[in-house]
């Protein structure tokens, strides 16, 4: 047997190796550059970028939020201020599992669903890295519980707020409004920057008209932190600067009054000081606290607010729309005055109806018996709507829609809140764009006794009330006196401004309404002469009744059978004291009835709050 031995090829061995020596080499050769090349970019090229990496890796900014400005009233009474507060924060990207998180952290503290549901919102529209309020206002027991957890909760911490708080509750909230928290909508308007820390936002009233000066400038920390997140040191502080104060021409002895005057009624009061514009009192019933919005209202409460038949939510004095009813009569009055329509002496026979020459409808007199001669004085003093429909036919609607601009009826008053309503003041023109119908002399009559298509809200009707007594000079309604600088307190007064001066032939004019106005109050059968028999000054007044729904001409207006919804609004204007007017007043009651039964004695309480009391220190 022959066994083969194979020779082993040296030379081909050799040549193998080298080969895979050689390519190792170049292999390692060049993950060796690749290396060196990723290290001259790490170290040189992107040197200054991962140094700034680094650096915000170290260094977090932290905005300081400003302290929002406090509101006074005319007098020095605070109406808005700044508690602390302790509020659960949640930093979402220190958080492994967030929804476990707000889960177990509902067992130590109340959170409900509403809260939950606010926390994602807010989440969304800040960044990770930034502290979200879970639940605001924790009481101390569930500061301590949390306190007693807090190692269970990385990236969740107990915050110290500020937060907004309105000593009045429910009083004068349709003037001074609330904040609540920002929505995405209001951080699109908003200097964003500016709000980063920010939480809330003025939503309605003072606060919102006046959120710029309100909120202030955020400040910013520079701190330095570990890779746990925990602060180290604080590297750099630029403070924040706090909101201006806000001292409002509102007067909250004459607020409160004026909501109780009101009583458990749904209406509105605007009480004026003529000589400057003023808003000395705006009230709308009924009214909430607006210290519920503050840290949130839930779903339940807020829709039994927004749902309630007596609308609570809604401004009476700035967007409510109303008949003026006889109000108006005072107007059409200097109107035909001043276009010699009719003379102090001039009469009109009152039967208890009216009606146009060779038309049958009948348009009633409120007194079926009528008024027998009358003249302007006797038509204001005892609001003859026979002599105010002959009078207004005389005048003819265009007249009269030009007449009664002058007085801003139809157009916003101009006052610094949000939210107003022009009403309306009914012109052939109007009727034609609106109803593409042409204008009928039936009309012209109804609306010279403040009915009809006519509507005004309460803060138009007090301004063009304040016009009249002042003879003519039309001042802007404000709200805000004067802007306070928190440091030193030094005040930046607004001027008060004249938006338009009614001016007349014969200034007697003034003079012949005003004494009918006032006989309607003190005279022997003036409409109001009940709230004018003990007065210690001297109210000229017009009382109104607007109709809700139209009855047949046939038909008798029965109160007691009508539904209290249905009702006739109670309307009265009045101002005082005659000879030195101070203040003017407007009020509105919804379903209320009578004018002089009912809308005329809450003007009267009104304005003898504001006269009679004892002098107070004016902060202004």
């Amino acid at each position: 047997m022959i066994t083969r031995v194979t020779l082993k090829d040296h030379l081909r061995e050799t040549r193998l190796f080298t080969n895979r020596a050689l390519l190792a080499l170049i292999i390692s050769v060049a993950l060796t550059l690749v290396v060196v090349g990723r290290l001259v970019y790490l170290q040189i090229i992107g040197h200054e970028h991962f140094k700034t990496l680094s650096h915000d890796n170290r260094v977090n900014i932290t905005p300081l939020p400003p302290t929002r400005g406090l509101i006074y009233d005319r007098n020095g009474v605070l109406l808005a201020q700044n508690l602390p507060a302790f509020s659960v924060e949640i930093v979402p990207e220190q958080v492994r599992d967030l929804d476990t998180t707000i889960t177990e952290l509902s067992e130590l503290i109340e959170i409900d669903d509403d809260d939950i549901e606010r926390f994602h919102k807010i989440r969304k529209q800040k960044p990770a890295f930034a502290s979200i309020p879970l639940r605001f206002r924790l009481n101390e027991e569930e500061v301590a519980r949390f306190a007693v957890n807090r190692h269970r909760f990385p990236g969740v911490d107990i915050a110290a707020r500020l937060m907004r708080d309105y000593p009045l509750d429910q009083r004068a909230v349709h003037a001074i409004g609330y904040v609540g928290r920002i929505n995405e909508d209001e951080l699109r308007r908003v200097d964003p920057s500016n709000y980063a820390g920010t939480t809330h936002i003025g939503k309605i009233g003072v606060e919102k008209a006046y959120e710029n000066i309100l909120h202030g400038v955020v400040g910013i920390k520079h701190v330095e932190i570990n890779a746990l997140g925990r602060v180290l040191r604080v590297i750099k502080e630029n403070k924040s600067l706090p909101g201006q104060n806000l001292i409002l021409t509102i007067d909250a002895q004459l607020q409160e009054e004026a909501e109780k005057a009101l009583g458990e009624n749904r209406g509105a009061v605007v009480a004026l000081d003529p000589r400057t514009g003023d808003v000395l009192a705006l009230a709308s019933t009924p009214t909430y606290d607006s210290n519920l919005f503050v840290a949130g209202l839930d779903a339940k409460t807020y829709g039994e607010l927004q749902q309630s038949l007596d609308q609570p939510l809604f401004n009476r004095a700035l967007r409510g729309q109303y008949p003026p009813g006889s109000t108006i009569k005072p107007f059409i009055g200097l109107a035909g005055l001043e276009y010699n329509k009719i003379g102090t002496q001039n009469k009109t026979f009152c039967p208890g109806w009216y009606s146009l020459r060779g038309d049958t409808h009948r348009y009633r007199d409120w007194k079926r018996a009528g008024h027998g001669a009358t003249d302007l004085r006797k038509a204001i003093a005892q609001s003859c709507d026979v002599f105010f429909y002959d009078l207004s036919h005389t005048l003819g609607i265009d007249l009269i829609h030009a007449f009664l601009s002058q007085f801003g009826f139809g157009a916003l008053t101009g006052i610094d809140l949000t939210g107003e309503l022009p009403a309306l003041l009914p012109s052939r023109n109007w009727k034609r764009r609106i109803h593409a119908q042409p204008w009928y002399p039936g009309e012209t009559l109804i609306v010279g006794i403040g009915q009809g298509y006519n509507l005004t809200t309460p803060l138009q009707l007090a301004t063009a009330t304040a016009t009249l007594a002042t003879r003519g000079s039309n001042w802007r309604p404000r709200i805000v006196h004067a802007l306070q600088d928190p440091n030193t307190l030094a005040l930046d007064i607004i001027s008060p401004l004249i938006t338009n001066t009614v001016e007349f032939n014969n200034p007697d004019n003034w003079d012949q309404v005003i004494a009918a106005m006032t006989e309607v109050v003190h005279g022997r059968r003036g409409t109001a002469r009940a709230i004018g028999e003990d007065a210690e000054y001297i109210i000229a007044g017009k009382t109104g009744t607007a109709q809700v729904f139209g009855i047949k001409q046939d038909e008798r207006y029965v109160e007691e059978e009508i539904d209290l919804r249905l009702r006739d609004h109670a309307l009265f204007i009045a101002f005082a004291p005659v000879a030195n007017p101070r203040i003017a007043v407007s009020v509105i009651v919804e379903n209320g009835g009578s004018g002089s039964g009912v809308a005329a004695p809450v003007a009267r309480k009104i304005m003898d709050q504001y006269l009679l009391r004892e002098p107070v220190n004016d902060a202004r």
